[in-house]
This record gives C-alpha cells, sequence and structure tokens, in this order.
C-alpha cells in the first residue's frame, strides 16, 4: 500500500521524492518530502486548526509539543511549513507572497492557509520562539515573493520570443499562398508590366509576354519556399536540440525512477515491522502518560514541601523572635532578681532593726513600768503622809 501511495505520487510530480524518515524504534513514512527540499529552521510548539464547523474554535492536532520546520525547495524556489506527530503530517503549508502570520497573544501566532481551506495555529512555551518563528516567516514571504517576480519576468522572457517565432517562422508550406503566391507576389507580375508604357502586343508578343509573367511568378514563389525551408530547418534544429534535452531528462529520471523503486523495495521490507514499533510507540506513550501522571503528582508534592518550608520558615522567623525576647526577659529577671536581692536584703536589715527597736522599747516599757510602780508608791506615801499630818 506504502509503495503504490510512493509510485502513484511519483508519477502525479515526477521532481517530488518519497522519502522515510527513520528514527531509533520508529518508522514514519513521509511520501511528499523530496530529497531536494531541505529544513533551514525548526522549533517546537503545540499545533491546532480552526475548527472547520464554527471556524471559531481552535481544534489541538497534537498531544504534546511537536517540532515545526521551515524547508526550502531550492529547484522550485518554494518555501513550506511542515510538522509530523509521529507518522502523521498535521502541517504541509506552502508559503505564499499573500499569507500573514499574526501574533493573537504573547505566546501564540496564526497563519490562514488558502490552499488547504484551513487556518493554522501554533502555542509556544515563550515570547522569544514566537518573535523568532514570526521573523522567519516574514524572511521566507518575502523571499518567496521575489523568487515569484523572477519566474515571472523568465515566463514573459521566453514568452516573447516564443511569440515572434510563433508568427514569423512557424509557416505551412501548404497555404494557398505559398503554392499560389501571396497577392502582392500574384499582382507583381501586373504591376511590371503595367509601370511601363507598352504598344498593344501582336498575337505572337502575347505568348512571350505570357511564359515571362509565369517564370517570375514561380521564381517568386521558389524564393518563398527556400526562406520558409530555412526557417522550417531551424526550427527542426532547435527541436532536435530540445528532444536531446529531454531524452538526457527522461534518463535521469528513468534512473531517479529506479532507485526510487529499490528505495520503495528496501521501505516495504521495513515495513514488516511497523506492527512491532507501533506497539513499542503505544506502550511507549502510555509509558510517557504515566511517566507525566507521576511528574505532575511529584511537582504537587515540591507545591506542598514548599508551602512547608515557607511556614517552617515563618515559624522559625518567629522563633527567632520569641528567642529574642526570651533572652530579654531573662536579662529583665536577672536584674529583678538582683533588686530582689537588694531589698530581701534591706527587709532583713529592717528587720533586725525593728527587732532591736522592739528589744528597746520593751526595756524602756520595763524601766517605764518600774519608774511607775515606784511613782505609784510614792503617791501613795505622800498620800498616807498627808493623812497622817
Amino acid at each position: 500500500m506504502q509503495s503504490q501511495v510512493c509510485r502513484t505520487r511519483w508519477m502525479e510530480y515526477p521532481n517530488d521524492l518519497c522519502t522515510t524518515i527513520l528514527r531509533p524504534n520508529q518508522i514514519h513514512h513521509f511520501y511528499f518530502l523530496p530529497f531536494r527540499e531541505q529544513p533551514i529552521y525548526s522549533t517546537r510548539a503545540h499545533v491546532f486548526q480552526i475548527d472547520p464547523n464554527t471556524k471559531k474554535n481552535w481544534v489541538p492536532t497534537s498531544k504534546h509539543a511537536v517540532t515545526v520546520s521551515y524547508f526550502y525547495d531550492s529547484t522550485r524556489n518554494v518555501y513550506r511549513i511542515i510538522s509530523l506527530d509521529g507518522s502523521k503530517a498535521i502541517i504541509n503549508s506552502t508559503i505564499t507572497p499573500n499569507m500573514t502570520f499574526t501574533k493573537t497573544s504573547q505566546k501564540f501566532g496564526q497563519w490562514a492557509d488558502s490552499r488547504a481551506n484551513t487556518v493554522y495555529g501554533l502555542g509556544f512555551s515563550s515570547e522569544h520562539h514566537l518573535s523568532k518563528f514570526a521573523e522567519k516567516f516574514q524572511e521566507f514571504k518575502e523571499a518567496a515573493r521575489l523568487a515569484k517576480e523572477k519566474s515571472q519576468e523568465k515566463m514573459e522572457l521566453t514568452s516573447t520570443p516564443s511569440q515572434e517565432s510563433a508568427g514569423g517562422d512557424i509557416q505551412s508550406p501548404l497555404t494557398p499562398e505559398s503554392i499560389n503566391g501571396t497577392d502582392d507576389e500574384r499582382t507583381t507580375p501586373e504591376v511590371t508590366q503595367n509601370s511601363e508604357p507598352r504598344a498593344e502586343p501582336t498575337q505572337n508578343a502575347l505568348p512571350f509576354a505570357h511564359s515571362s509573367a509565369i517564370s517570375k511568378h514561380w521564381e517568386a514563389e521558389l524564393a518563398t519556399l527556400k526562406g520558409n525551408n530555412a526557417k522550417l530547418t531551424a526550427a527542426l534544429l532547435e527541436s532536435t536540440a530540445n528532444v536531446k534535452q529531454w531524452k538526457q531528462q527522461l534518463a535521469a529520471y528513468q534512473e531517479e525512477a529506479e532507485r526510487l523503486h529499490k528505495r520503495v523495495t528496501e521501505l516495504e521490507c521495513v515495513s514488516s515491522q511497523a506492527n512491532a514499533v507501533h506497539t513499542h510507540k503505544t506502550e511507549l506513550n502510555q509509558t510517557i502518560q504515566e511517566l507525566e501522571a507521576t511528574l505532575k503528582k511529584k511537582e504537587e508534592e515540591i507545591e506542598k514541601l514548599r508551602q512547608e518550608i515557607d511556614n517552617a520558615r515563618e515559624l522559625q522567623a518567629q522563633r527567632d523572635s520569641l528567642t529574642q525576647k526570651l533572652q530579654e526577659v531573662e536579662i529583665r529577671n536577672k536584674d529583678l532578681e538582683g533588686q530582689l536581692s537588694d531589698l530581701e536584703q534591706r527587709l532583713e536589715k529592717s528587720q533586725n532593726e525593728q527587732e532591736a527597736f522592739r528589744n528597746n522599747l520593751k526595756t524602756l516599757l520595763e524601766i517605764l513600768d518600774g519608774k511607775i510602780f515606784e511613782l505609784t508608791e510614792l503617791r501613795d506615801n505622800l498620800a498616807k503622809l498627808i493623812e497622817c499630818s
């Protein structure tokens, strides 16, 4: 089936070659890339196409970012944008001078392809990649415009001499004019005869004049045929040269076709491994999906750890603040303990002084009691003395 597609493609476009891109554990049949086309710039982006029904919504054509490349065909001076998702071509757009690449956001751009009757959109990972892709698009668009102008000029230059040769060189020698002569040629003998004054011919002179006119007519006819023969000979030589060139091109095409046939045979042999490769590719896709899910979980765990680290940093800051406050409280506590010790000493000293004062007061009270008792006895004695007297 693949070889049939390649042969059909080569028959429709003999200048395009059927190629196969081989990668580790993967085979991609890519029949529309000719060998003469070379990638000149590549980047990675997510590919979208406009919804053909609504003409408003974007439909993703790739599950992940794929390689998008500019290709240049040096033979036809054609620039193309090509992208593959596995073995499927999701972009095959020929750049024309009337195309415009529009940046719709910082990381997204789009362009319309009238030949494919669709609108392509690319989502890039950064604004820099988008700007670089847009610059290359404008550059290759300008190159396509210049190439188109040059080809038009060449067509005009080649069409001008071909029109001249078609108008003057190619004439059929079997036309009535070439057999009987043109109107001017047919009237030439009559003009010659009428341009000179003549007398009335006699009966013997009439056949001679008639044969002279016929002779001049056939001489003019012979000159015309010689001219046409020379022109036809030149055209035949030119055609012969073109035939030789065409034969050389045909031989080159036959060699190329033979080489392509061998290549197709090799690819058909290699394509027997396509099922195993497809299975391996499916397993790899599943593994990639599992890894992506694991990566997503790990990213969530990392985000949680980052939050915990932020909380720990806040707690560490609070701990440092509390430690500093505790140190200040301890210093203040030491100051208060010193003040308390001084107060205790003062209190003890005051208590000692109060105890001594109490003792002195007791002694003073005892002395006072003795004095009072003596005064009482003295009063009683005085009272008795007064009563006795």
